[in-house]
C-alpha cells in the first residue's frame, strides 16, 4: 500500500485560518506574578524621604541660613512634639514605629 501524502494538522479552510489568527492575537497571556517588594533594612535613627508641602514663607525662613535647612525643620518638628507632650516618644521608638 502506498504512503498517503504528508499533511500537516491544522485548519483546513481560510475561515479556520483567520479565526485561529484572530484568537491568538486577541487572547491575553497569563499575568506574571508580581515581584516581591524589597524589605527596607531596619536602620536605627534612619531618615525617611517624604514629600511635604510647606508654605513658601516657612520654607524661605528655614532655607535662609543655607544648607541644613531640612535638619532644622526636623529639629523644629521634634521640639514641637516635645512641647506638646510627645516627649515620651524617644527617637528609637519613633524609628521602630516607622519601620513597621
Amino acid at each position: 500500500m502506498a504512503n498517503p501524502p504528508f499533511r500537516t494538522r491544522g485548519p483546513s479552510s481560510t475561515r479556520d485560518v483567520a479565526e485561529a489568527a484572530f484568537k491568538s492575537a486577541t487572547t491575553r497571556p497569563a499575568a506574571p506574578a508580581p515581584a516581591p517588594r524589597p524589605v527596607a533594612p531596619a536602620v536605627p535613627n534612619a531618615k525617611e524621604q517624604v514629600t511635604l508641602r510647606i508654605d513658601r514663607d516657612i520654607l524661605e525662613h528655614f532655607q535662609a541660613d543655607g544648607p541644613g535647612w531640612q535638619e532644622r525643620i526636623n529639629a523644629a518638628l521634634r521640639a514641637t512634639l516635645s512641647e506638646t507632650g510627645g516627649a515620651a516618644l524617644e527617637t528609637e521608638q519613633l524609628s521602630a514605629e516607622n519601620d513597621g
